[in-house]
């Protein structure tokens, strides 16, 4: 039997199309809130606020995270190359803007390391085109830390007329004119795909590549931050292959390390690790996460400036951090055009770790957010910051799980936060003058515990899947050995291939009846299942299209054991033999048989049934070639007397069918070639004589 199929009424697209845009284009008081309150999350839920309910937790979380974010802002600016004033800009930034549009009450935007070492690599590499020297351990420059004393620029200056600017600036000020330039692109184009709603490119990174990425970029962090780690002046390598660049010089210079480096950082390494194994076994004991990283940089400062290891034992130190806010300044258009190129891995990247995070948490704690505000809350979080001397931001794991384990409630916990790093940049800054930059480097790499701890998961990963673990190695050796955005784009590149190649060479299979019961089964899989006599039932799991249609083909031929082609060409071939020894009047024929035994020669092999059942619940789609693929096969086995039946098809692949003619053209035949089971295909086939 066959279904009645509804009747869809068409729908007009241009005129849905014209009714939207005069919708939009219309300008209403009503339509005017709507869009504010929608392009402002915080004009909706902050006045429902319930202060007596969500204060205390969001103040709390809010002042751990601002502890946290301090020391962190300070040594990511090492990954990102420039001074940590810029780090400290970019944190308070990042917070009080997503707390106006950002619809997740839970995720932590702000500096993150993975993108902080690829704007590292933007600036190193435009620095190193400039001409200026990329070794960063120069004597720190002696002054009170005030913005007037002009300690914002390198020492060498640079006349920038290479790139149309025609203003003397030291390596600094090109350094964060260069960050700020990629920033403020990234924005734009975070912007533009939300205005455009492409938050579908997200889709493409999958877990495999994300997890991949973030593994291969934190060996590349861990490798730049070792020279921190023993005190030896290498230069910053650029480039493809820095990770192998990097440990060559470093093993050159071993002998160079300084001692008091190396000690404080393996007194450092051991504390920090020491205190988050315990936070780790104790966390559902304690109230709020140990603040080691604050502690160990307060010591550190004390120990240093008072033990004199910069002048005594040429520790290298972070230097003068001025108070105050650096007047705003519009990022320079002909630098924007230098980075335009890398801007986009940068904005991509960001985005999709923001709505993941937001995603998860707001599962977590049964709400919703808008991905697509999303997307114009981190691309705002990078527009307005780079005007500001801020570099792009993103959300970072640790922190929101720090936030969410301290009793976070709302988006109020990112002022609270903001107001800490405020607290910092107009009293404090000046006091971390003497912090040495080897504890920074070794709270970054404690920082890379759990991207690093994805290498005890591979044998788990291998278990799951084995695909999935090859595009986690892909992507993370390419992130690793070549670059980040090379590494990124490879992931994006291979998992795609996979899923090519896996639809390109399904899993095919020979069904056979369970015992006394309608349902089939793969019998290469599963025990006791009988052989429907003079019936073959054939499963294709993957859609049928251009690029699989060969395998298509030699599989049904290699399992139901018959080539049609060449079992016609076959029978051809002996029938014209045969005529012309009847033409010469021999009554043998070529093989020394008489003709009543030639029927046995005319077919050598001989053909066990007599309908082919095609299962196709497994075809999602058909193309083209894919529709001509089964009238090509249901001609070659009609020619043999052999039925070919379809079961199981969707709407989609019958439709494709009646437009590609399979049936006819009234569609006459199709109750006895089409069936809604493969029990009922079967049961036709044996009725048939």
């Amino acid at each position: 039997f066959l279904m009645e199929r509804k009747t869809h009424v068409k729908i007009n697209r241009k005129e849905v199309m014209l009714d939207k845009l005069r919708k939009s284009c219309s300008c209403t008081p009503q339509k005017l809130k709507n869009f504010l309150m929608d392009f402002f999350p915080v004009l909706r839920w902050l006045p429902k606020y319930r202060i007596k309910e969500y204060i205390w937790g969001d103040v709390m979380s809010g002042l751990v995270i601002g502890i946290i974010l301090v020391p962190q802002a300070i040594a990511y600016s090492l990954l990102a190359g420039l001074k940590p004033i810029y780090s400290l800009y970019t944190s308070f930034f990042a917070n009080i803007i997503y707390f106006l549009m950002g619809t997740s009450r839970h995720v932590s935007v702000g500096i993150f390391s993975l993108i902080s070492l690829m704007v590292g690599q933007v600036v190193d590499r435009e620095l190193l085109l400039a001409g200026f020297d990329l070794n960063d351990d120069v004597p720190p420059v002696s002054g009170d830390g005030s913005l007037q004393n002009d300690n914002l620029s390198n020492t060498t200056a640079f006349n920038l007329t290479i790139v149309g600017i025609n203003a003397e600036c030291g390596k600094e000020c090109y350094a964060i004119g260069i960050a700020t330039a990629l920033t403020f692109m990234a924005g734009v184009y975070q912007v533009l795909m939300g205005i455009f709603r492409l938050g579908f490119v997200s889709m493409y990174l999958s877990e495999s590549v994300l997890d991949g990425f973030a593994t291969g970029a934190s060996l590349t962090i861990l490798t730049a931050q070792v020279k921190y780690l023993i005190g030896i002046k290498i230069p910053r390598s650029q480039g493809h292959g820095m990770l192998v660049i990097t440990w060559i010089n470093i093993f050159r210079n071993i002998s160079q390390a300084n001692l008091c480096d190396v000690i404080t950082s393996a007194i450092c390494i051991v504390v920090l690790v020491t205190a988050k194994e315990v936070g780790d076994r104790y966390k559902h004991k304690l109230k709020f996460p140990l603040p080691t990283e604050l502690v160990v940089i307060v010591v550190a400062t004390l120990v240093s400036h008072y033990g004199k290891l910069n002048e005594v034992y040429a520790s290298s130190v972070s230097g003068a951090i001025p108070t105050g806010f650096i007047p705003p300044k519009v990022p320079e258009f002909n630098l924007m055009l230098r980075v335009a190129l890398d801007a986009l891995p940068l904005a991509i990247v960001s985005f999709v770790f923001t709505v993941s995070l937001s995603e998860m948490f707001a599962k977590k704690y049964a709400y919703t957010i808008r991905a697509n505000q999303e997307m114009f809350a981190v691309g705002f979080c990078n527009i307005i910051p780079s005007f500001f001397h801020s570099f792009a931001t993103s959300a970072a794991l640790a922190k929101t799980l720090v936030k969410t384990s301290t009793g976070c409630q709302t988006q109020i916990s990112g002022v609270i936060s903001a107001m800490v790093v405020l607290l910092v940049l107009l009293f404090l800054a000046p006091l971390f003058y003497s912090l040495q930059k080897c504890v920074l480097a070794c709270i970054i790499i404690v920082s890379l515990r759990g991207a690093l701890r994805k290498f005890r998961d591979v044998p788990a990963r291998y278990h799951v899947n084995k695909v999935d673990t090859l595009v986690w190695v892909v992507t993370m050796s390419a992130s690793a050995l070549v670059s980040t955005e090379i590494g990124l784009l490879v992931g994006i590149v291979f998992s795609m291939l996979c899923i090519v190649v896996r639809t390109q060479r399904p899993r095919t299979a020979l069904l056979g009846q369970i015992q006394d019961t309608s349902f089939y089964e793969d019998d290469l899989e599963y025990e006791n299942l009988s052989t429907v006599p003079k019936v073959k039932i054939f499963r294709f799991e993957a859609p049928l299209y251009y690029a699989n249609r060969n395998y298509f083909l030699k599989s049904l031929y290699r399992l139901t054991n018959l080539d049609p082609n060449l079992e016609a060409a076959r029978r051809k071939k002996y029938e014209k033999k045969e005529k012309q020894h009847l033409k010469k009047g021999n009554h043998r024929t070529a093989n020394g048989l008489g003709i009543g035994e030639t029927t046995l020669q005319l077919v050598p092999k001989q053909i066990d049934f007599q309908a082919l059942v095609v299962d196709c619940s497994s075809i999602s789609f058909l193309d083209t070639t894919g529709v001509n693929t089964l009238k090509e096969i249901l001609k070659d086995y009609k020619n043999l007397n052999i039925s070919v039946l379809l079961a199981c098809c969707n709407p989609s692949v019958i439709d494709s069918l009646k437009r590609g003619g399979y049936f006819g053209k009234d569609f006459g035949c199709m109750q006895e070639m089409l069936f809604y089971s493969i029990h009922n295909a079967v049961l036709f086939a044996k009725d048939q004589k």
